[in-house]
């Protein structure tokens, strides 16, 4: 439908009929008030909590009226709009620009009465295990008779989980590439060590050090730097990830600065996540590609000729 607010104001909105002791169990919006209450919307108050960016937009908060437009007939030549007038009661911030900016809750019944119906026409359920919602749309699509349209969170953001996928793809080619450059720096710097150190390492092969206990020495060097680099930064990275809603915030405040625009990114704080199983993964594959670096300049270092390198000391 369309808000109406004094006269001039309007804005596109998703007007939701909820039963508000039932509402609780399927979101989280009681949770999400700011102002009012989710128990503000009786049967006959005709009221109507609004999003917090919604209600900023059309100018309204507690106790002001706004006018629900709905279209009504079969074709747009005929179409003719019912209003109905509502009480702003109650105003939420879910942190979604989505449902901030564009959806508005009003008792069951009064719904039903702006739309002329006689009984809902949707039914929403909440699991325990959210990944389990396509299944269990499809057997619900299986086993209910009857024309019923079934839909689950992953078919309603199919675009935008699409792109965070992506997103996530991309970022783990990035850190590996990271991952790869300081790689190379470990190799140059083995490199340098080991063209710093010819004439020692001279030195142990005469006195008996085999070439291969040469290379371990160096490639014990490199291993070591790459597991204390790759146990750093996994401290670091697992710190930052458990406290990033307290770091954000405060970088935000202290700058001025707002590191994602609510109509740019449709969410209003960095989420974190942690997941052990990508953490192992980055970690052993740092370690991996660190070994992988000391691998040349450890056969570098085992092919130094003891009379070459001492020729002009």
């Amino acid at each position: 439908g369309m808000l109406v607010h004094g006269g001039d104001i309007l804005r596109p909105a998703v007007v939701r009929g909820i039963l508000p002791g039932e509402e609780t169990k399927v979101s989280d919006i009681g949770r999400q008030m700011k102002e009012g209450s989710l128990d503000s919307l009786q049967p006959g108050s005709f009221n109507i909590i609004l999003g917090i960016e919604l209600a900023r937009q059309l100018e309204v908060k507690i106790g002001d009226k706004v006018a629900i437009a709905l279209a009504e007939g079969s074709s747009f030549t005929s179409v003719a709009p019912t209003l109905r007038t509502f009480t702003v009661s109650g105003i939420f911030e879910a942190g979604h620009n989505e449902f901030d900016s564009g959806l508005g809750y009003v008792h069951l019944e009064d719904g039903e009465q702006l739309v002329h119906l006689n009984a809902p026409f949707g039914l929403r359920l909440r699991l325990q295990d959210l990944q389990k919602a396509p299944e269990v749309a499809f057997e619900l699509k299986q086993t209910m008779p009857g024309k019923l349209l079934v839909r689950d969170w992953t078919k309603l953001n199919t675009t935008w989980f699409a792109a965070v996928t992506t997103q996530k793809h991309m970022m783990f080619v990035i850190l590996t590439l990271i991952i790869a450059v300081a790689a190379f720096n470990l190799v140059a710097t083995l490199v340098m060590t080991v063209t710093d150190k010819q004439a020692d390492i001279a030195i142990l092969r005469t006195l008996g050090a085999s070439p291969r206990s040469i290379m371990k020495i160096f490639m014990v060097q490199g291993a070591l730097v790459g597991v204390l680099g790759t146990a750093l930064g996994v401290v670091g990275g697992v710190t930052l990830a458990l406290n990033v809603d307290v770091i954000v915030p405060a970088i935000e405040h202290l700058f001025g600065v707002k590191f994602l625009a609510k109509d740019i990114y449709f969410i209003s704080a960095v989420p974190s996540d942690l997941r052990w199983h990508d953490v192992t993964i980055i970690g052993i594959t740092s370690m991996a590609l660190a070994f992988v670096a000391t691998l040349y300049p450890s056969w570098s270092a085992a092919r130094v000729r003891p009379a070459d390198a001492l020729r002009y000391e």
